[in-house]
């Protein structure tokens, strides 16, 4: 990526103390949600970091980090939240470059994730089995920059399989993900990946159950659980609510 700002890139609008405001360059005035009009088109062509001056305050114009991008999420469907994002990606060997498919693509917050991961030189392929759903996540991709990273396929994957091949990693957020393992392993590469987000124990056992059956190598299941901490002088103690189950992960590898 180029150290200057080029027109239609995704970038953050930041001062202390602000929540980040998620836009795209352009060289004419344009509204930000419902905060109002700004006009950043002076920063095209200047490296990130330059000083912008809105509603009378001083803001910064960053690159976003993911955090930035899921935050800034339109939501519908229920998300995968970060906590478990990152760590889906890490069971699924997610990495620079790669070719990745997910199933189950919802407001589009794994699929936000997964494109950040891959990047500019790795392809995400987004099933999804209603066209409403792949409407929505498009068009968080497309406020997030990455869209050009992603082809998104209308496809009951569970019905009728995945149409990709030598992947390097599969990931079903569906509701019945061991339906679709068989045709995973078929698509996956030698030492490829497949990972699952279920919410409930019993779709955990018998996606699990399927994984063992099928002769995945390397079968894990895991809960993430996050707690924040109140920091102080002498006083510092975990918050008194914590992000508990949101979902339950588990993953495989083809090793033949």
């Amino acid at each position: 990526m180029s150290d200057e700002w080029k027109e239609g890139e995704a970038a953050v609008l930041k001062r202390p103390g602000s929540s980040p405001l998620l836009l795209r360059l352009a060289s004419r005035p344009q509204p930000v949600g419902e905060e109002g009009v700004i006009d950043v088109s002076g920063q095209i062509g200047r490296p990130p970091g330059g000083e912008v001056r809105w509603s009378g305050a001083t803001y910064r114009l960053f690159r976003p980090s993911l955090s930035d991008l899921l935050a800034s999420i339109r939501r519908g469907a229920q998300i995968v939240t970060p906590k478990d994002a990152a760590y889906l990606l890490y069971l699924a060997g997610v990495g620079p470059g790669a070719s990745v498919a997910e199933a189950g693509a919802g407001s589009g917050a794994l699929t936000i994730a997964l494109a950040y991961a891959v990047g500019a030189h790795g392809h995400v392929t987004s099933y999804d089995r209603r066209p409403d759903f792949l409407a929505a996540a498009r068009a968080n991709l497309e406020r997030a920059g990455l869209s050009d990273r992603v082809t998104f396929r209308e496809r009951d994957v569970v019905k009728d399989g995945l149409d990709e091949h030598d992947l390097a990693s599969v990931l079903f957020d569906l509701p019945e993900p061991w339906e679709a393992l068989a045709s995973a392993r078929d698509a996956l590469r030698p030492g490829g990946y497949a990972a699952t987000y279920t919410p409930t124990y019993n779709q955990l056992e018998r996606t699990v159950r399927t994984f063992r059956r099928l002769g995945y190598d390397e079968v894990r299941a895991v809960e993430v659980l996050e707690r924040g901490l109140h920091v102080g002088d002498g006083g510092t103690r975990p918050e008194f609510e914590m992000l508990g189950h949101t979902g339950f992960l588990a993953a495989g590898r083809k090793v033949e």
